[in-house]
């Protein structure tokens, strides 16, 4: 089996892409990636606590790997700091690293332009197909995420901390994409059928920041 490493969001996409990988039984996964913004101690774009992301990751039984950032990370920092832990991942056999772009081509090259430096590639198990079809099979196959931010520009609040189902894809906008391919809205998953157990939170407060609501979640047994 070859050796992998996992970009990990802790979203639908990347759920639903660790399972197709999971299933198709050619790959070993080393470890879980995920980017952590240190400021704010949670998940980069996605503003879900670290505790919850490694709350994921035993249920996935699975090791986390975390690249820590500042909010005012460049470019430069970030590709620096992913450098690292690639080389010493490709150091203990891996040569690829799995995402879940689905149809983003400048973001997908972008990464491939940069493992390929290293001699390493990328594996996108999702990748072209149907937004919809992904999101109505993420669903069908049992998976269940909340919806922890949204873009303002193009989607109410009304929309942030409601589970991810068949009704709230049926509101979206038609120019939304439905998996959010875009960055309309990013998920936190907290049950499925890659899990050993459902991930318990609470609901926190709700925020606007840089035109992007988030809302709060809180692992179960932590005071709001």
């Amino acid at each position: 089996m070859e050796k992998v490493l996992f970009c990990w969001s802790g979203g639908k996409d990347s759920a639903i892409s660790l399972y197709e990988i999971q299933k198709s039984q050619k790959y070993e996964i080393l470890a879980l990636l995920t980017t952590i913004t240190s400021d704010y101690d949670r998940v980069s774009m996605h503003g879900v606590p670290r505790t919850l992301v490694e709350r994921q990751a035993h249920s996935l039984g699975l090791p986390l790997e975390k690249i820590s950032i500042s909010k005012d990370c460049s470019n430069e920092e970030y590709e620096s700091k992913m450098r690292e832990i690639l080389i010493r991942f490709k150091q203990a056999g891996v040569s690829s690293v799995v995402f879940g772009d689905i149809f983003l081509k400048g973001v997908r090259k972008y990464r491939e332009d940069n493992l390929s430096q290293l001699g390493m590639k990328g594996i996108f198990p999702i990748w072209g197909r149907d937004t919809a079809e992904v999101t109505r099979s993420f669903i069908e196959l049992g998976f269940q995420a909340i919806v922890t931010c949204v873009n303002s520009k193009v989607l109410g609040e009304g929309f942030l901390g409601r589970v991810l189902d068949k009704h709230f894809l049926s509101e979206l906008p038609p120019d939304v994409d439905p998996a959010g391919e875009n960055g309309e809205f990013h998920s936190f998953v907290f049950d499925g059928p890659i899990f050993k157990k459902r991930i318990g939170y609470t609901l926190g407060e709700q925020v606007l920041r840089d035109s992007f609501y988030f809302r709060d979640l809180l692992p179960e047994g932590v005071d709001k």
